[in-house]
């Protein structure tokens, strides 16, 4: 087999292929995916310094939407590079463990955005129901430990794929139609029984998405509860429109999700495999390039975060 280790059927390398049947389009393919790429670094960086340097934006809300961010900026970066070196430079070689290092990634700092998300519910469900006792909930320690429960969850749940790719043999050649290391993208070259891979994939999808719809669904129920019994329409307005950023934000992304997984699931022979690749691609890009604008758009603190720190910065270069 070419690209494999003499002694055994694991390859030293495989080849990233890009986007199948489109390859002489690549150069243009890539442009919409730098500009996303870029728009995303400074989004989602300029919403961490912006949170992190602004007392009154110092609240669980946003440090909850700090790490988002810094999620977003991290499972784009762990893929979008090389993808860009494989549309302009055509290299498109990637070493075996070095692909384990990506899929691992790609995999665990999406389950990690989905946890997040989850926690961005719990944080509005907490600050609409019970108001009074907001700060005293979501304390800096309760946030640092929910928060390291979310990333430890996505570790351990996707440490296994890495094992589950490893043991398997590879006879059906090294070259992987796709721009970056998928699980079962990798695990579909191999001449082994795959099945395991296929389950414990789905498993950790129910684990991770699952759960976390479902908190989400039923932190929503028990929002609307509250939001319908205020008095006013004026406090009702009021309550759930400190909700609709994050809502953009879960539609935003999982509504790529379910369509990744559903044509991948049941659109194998119907859908063309550029079109699922594309898909594949949107699916990680797009939420991280618009959560930023989202939220800078909606959130009024945020709006009003960024105007004062430019008026301050005008006024120390004038003085």
């Amino acid at each position: 087999m070419h690209g494999a280790n003499s002694s055994s059927l694991t390859p030293r390398y495989f080849i990233l292929n890009g986007i199948p049947e489109l390859e002489a389009l690549h150069t243009w393919i890539s442009l919409p995916f730098c500009f996303m790429y870029i728009i995303t670094v400074l989004g989602n960086c300029g919403l961490i310094y912006l949170i992190s340097h602004e007392e009154a934006l110092h609240r669980p809300m946003y440090y909850f939407l700090a790490l988002l961010s810094l999620t977003d900026v991290s499972v784009c970066t762990s893929f979008v590079p090389n993808m860009l070196c494989i549309f302009w430079f055509n290299l498109k070689e990637i070493d075996f463990d070095a692909c384990l290092v990506q899929m691992f990634f790609i995999h665990m700092l999406t389950g990690m955005e989905s946890g997040v998300l989850m926690l961005m519910a719990l944080d509005r469900y907490v600050a609409i129901c019970y108001p009074l006792r907001y700060s005293t909930i979501l304390t800096n320690m309760v946030i640092t430990k929910v928060g390291f429960a979310t990333f430890s969850r996505s570790v351990l749940l996707m440490i296994p794929f890495t094992f589950l790719i490893r043991r398997l043999p590879y006879c059906k050649g090294n070259l992987i139609h796709h721009t970056y290391c998928d699980h079962m993208s990798v695990a579909k070259l191999s001449c082994g029984n795959i099945k395991i891979n296929a389950i414990y994939g789905l498993i950790a999808a129910i684990l991770i998405g699952g759960f976390d719809m479902f908190c989400i669904f039923m932190s929503y129920t028990m929002i609307i509860r509250a939001v319908v019994n205020l008095p006013s329409s004026d406090a009702r307005h009021k309550a759930f429109s400190t909700c609709t950023s994050h809502i953009c934000a879960i539609v935003i992304t999982y509504v790529p999700a379910f369509f990744n997984f559903f044509t991948h699931r049941f659109g194998g022979r119907t859908i063309p495999h550029h079109v699922h690749i594309f898909i594949a691609n949107l699916y990680l890009l797009l939420p991280p390039t618009l959560n930023p604008i989202v939220y800078g758009v909606k959130t009024k603190q945020i709006r009003e975060g960024l105007i004062k720190l430019f008026l301050e910065r005008n006024i120390l270069r004038m003085s």
